[in-house]
């Protein structure tokens, strides 16, 4: 790992082309997306290259959290790569509480088939190793770990096996 790059990997007991539906699908993308106790509302999801994604995370509180990507490349089921932003809206929300933003962040998304089960491996790579800080400073580790906390729930209960 690079001192710009922050790499989080975790398994699932979920085939990969499940976890891809989960991860790629409107429908399945609101039940998991955001750390535990937030909400999520796909706002656009275009999963072409030059596509926009945007979602909305929403807190306990309410507060809105809005971020999109754009798509740099897809090979469906294997790898994502995409733009990371805070989208329209997060630099006020930003300024409110005091948080400097890191900017030209992209996000690769692989997925690697274990038979029944599946590894992601999430790499957000960062222009400076200062944005990398700025963004693990913001609690992006943690907040990616409970994401995918409630990514497993789901899966399970998809599978059926709460």
């Amino acid at each position: 790992m690079s001192d710009t790059d922050l790499v989080i990997v975790r398994e699932f007991d979920a085939p990969r082309d499940l976890v891809w539906s989960v991860w790629t699908e409107p429908r399945h993308i609101e039940k998991w997306w955001g750390p535990r106790g937030f909400d999520t509302r796909v706002v656009e999801l275009n999963l072409t290259v030059g596509g926009v994604m945007r979602y909305v995370m929403i807190g306990p509180d309410g507060t809105e959290y809005p971020v999109s990507g754009v798509i740099k490349e897809m090979d469906p089921p294997n790898v994502i790569v995409s733009t990371d932003e805070f989208d329209e809206g997060f630099e006020e929300l930003a300024a409110e509480k005091g948080i400097d933003l890191p900017t030209g962040i992209i996000a690769t998304a692989r997925f690697d088939d274990l038979g029944t089960r599946t590894r992601l491996t999430l790499s957000l790579s960062h222009p400076t190793p200062e944005d990398r800080k700025k963004h693990e400073d913001m609690g992006v580790v943690a907040g990616w770990n409970s994401s995918f906390d409630c990514m497993d729930d789901y899966l399970a209960e998809l599978q059926g096996s709460n």
